[in-house]
């Protein structure tokens, strides 16, 4: 009924019949990376489009270089052959990396001497807190200061970009969109909120062709500073009411962020999502919807790798963005085929006493339910544990009610301590809530829970409780993933 009031309505529905435009020529790949070429550029050589350094400067230094989205920025800077430094309270994976690729990157308490000497511009995460002294000491030395959402608006304006945003699914999209596009000679440059086996294990594609692939967050209203060609949303969704602080505004902020759709381009709405597809009729005719009743969503789930119905959605997301542009639908689900997933999104880590260990970022009630109906799908007759840290007070706090019920597939439950997030959390959420509450409340509406006090505590309670051919689901957005490197190692 709601398809068929959509089509009376108006509304442009994917169609593969539907006229597109040709594909653009695509140019090298990264390096160490064989292009694939379209026949025709083989005959005709390309020109290859050069994208410029989105300031006129080559000594970048990023403050919380360690965030996936500063450093996959930073990761862009270093293509375009900028001296990258930065800084950041804690070491990851991610510092790890940078280095490796050669960006300075200082580790420790923010101080004036994390600065370097000769810098150009900062570019900052908004999570910095505005006392920093690393912000003070640029001021002081009249360094050109820029917040990451600003200088990713820079970016957006030199490239035809397709951004991707929505509570859920972002970064899944945003690589299933990207690799589509590859595979449509597009060759497009990529900006992702995880790392991607496709791409390197990276965070960041360097492309020479016209398009841009963004994902694009809602946390602080950034995604308002971008300009999209082609805005994709997956749904919208009770998420970061910290800035937010009801569904409504939510809604209202992402109608804002269509409106920067240009006229000759277009929105990619999943119909599915009733707060979507609220917001999204608005725009009309610029709207092309997709849909899991949709009937190409047969041939993505014949062909799609990664489990669960959320992601056979975001993949005809891609799928619909790659027939607006122009890809062949052949090309396109060959890409989406390829696809083995991305990191901590449902990552097989390994075996642990003859369990199986998945590594997952989910941290809102809505992901931990479709990853663990994910777990139930591709695992029927075994048992799923969550083991969940979750990711601060205040999402705790606001969406009390949701979580509560958001675990009710699983087996077994572990809960560890709260992901305090500096900067993002208040004295009354902590008061409120904590991992202990939860536990508690689980266990009187009959589920089988505990809370552990840390990661080592959490290991020795698995080893003596989990059986051969568990399934075992390490959950959340914070420092969760060292436990399952100590089981896996």
């Amino acid at each position: 009924m709601k398809l068929r009031a959509a089509k009376l309505r108006g509304i442009k529905r994917n169609s593969s019949e539907a006229e597109y435009p040709p594909s653009l020529a695509c140019g090298e790949l990264r390096k160490g990376y064989s292009p694939r070429l379209h026949p025709r550029n083989k005959l005709r050589g390309i020109r290859r489009r050069r994208i410029i350094l989105i300031f006129e400067f080559m000594n970048v230094h990023f403050i919380g270089i360690g965030g996936v989205g500063m450093s996959a920025l930073a990761k862009y800077y270093l293509s375009q052959d900028a001296t990258v430094s930065g800084s950041d309270l804690c070491s990851s994976e991610i510092t790890d990396e940078l280095r490796h690729l050669g960006v300075n990157v200082i580790i420790g308490k923010d101080q004036k001497e994390n600065l370097p000497e000769k810098i150009d511009t900062v570019i900052y995460t908004a999570a910095v807190p505005k006392q920093s002294s690393e912000l003070a000491e640029a001021k002081k030395r009249k360094i050109k200061i820029v917040v990451y959402a600003e200088a990713v608006g820079e970016l957006t304006k030199k490239y035809k970009t397709i951004t991707i945003s929505g509570a859920h699914g972002k970064s899944t999209t945003t690589a299933l969109t990207a690799l589509v596009l590859e595979e449509g000679y597009h060759d497009p440059t990529v900006i992702v909120g995880t790392k991607i086996k496709e791409f390197g294990n990276s965070n960041f594609r360097k492309g020479r062709g016209s398009y841009l692939v963004l994902e694009a967050d809602e946390w602080n209203k950034s995604f308002l500073q971008y300009f999209p060609h082609i805005a994709v949303v997956t749904n919208i969704d009770a998420e970061h009411l910290d800035t937010y602080k009801t569904v409504h505004a939510v809604e209202k902020t992402f109608e804002k962020y269509l409106e920067r759709v240009p006229k000759n381009g277009a929105i990619v709405a999943n119909l599915d999502d009733s707060r979507l597809e609220k917001v999204a009729l608005k725009f009309g005719k610029k709207v092309t919807w997709y849909s899991l009743r949709d009937p190409a969503a047969v041939h993505v789930r014949n062909v799609l790798r990664i489990p669960g119905e959320h992601n056979v959605s975001n993949a005809l997301a891609a799928l619909t963005v790659g027939r607006l542009v122009g890809v062949r639908e052949t090309d396109a689900l060959r890409a989406l085929g390829r696809f083995s997933g991305a990191w901590r999104r449902f990552e097989f880590k390994g075996l642990f006493n003859g369990a199986y260990i998945f590594d997952d970022y989910g941290h809102h009630p809505r992901e931990i339910m479709a990853t663990i109906a994910a777990a139930r799908e591709r695992f029927p007759l075994r048992r799923v544990w969550c083991v969940y840290q979750p990711h601060q007070y205040q999402r705790l706090q606001y969406l009390w009610d949701d979580f509560i019920t958001s675990f009710d597939r699983a087996d077994r439950l572990c809960f560890l301590p709260v992901y305090d997030v500096a900067g993002r959390e208040t004295a009354t959420a902590k008061e409120a809530v904590n991992s202990l509450k939860l536990t508690q409340e689980l266990v009187r509406r009959g589920k089988r829970a505990c809370h552990l006090d840390n990661f080592e505590e959490a290991k020795e309670y698995l080893a003596s409780e989990i059986r051969q051919g568990d399934v075992v689901l390490i959950m959340g957005a914070g420092d969760i993933y060292q436990l399952t490197q100590n089981l896996i190692s």
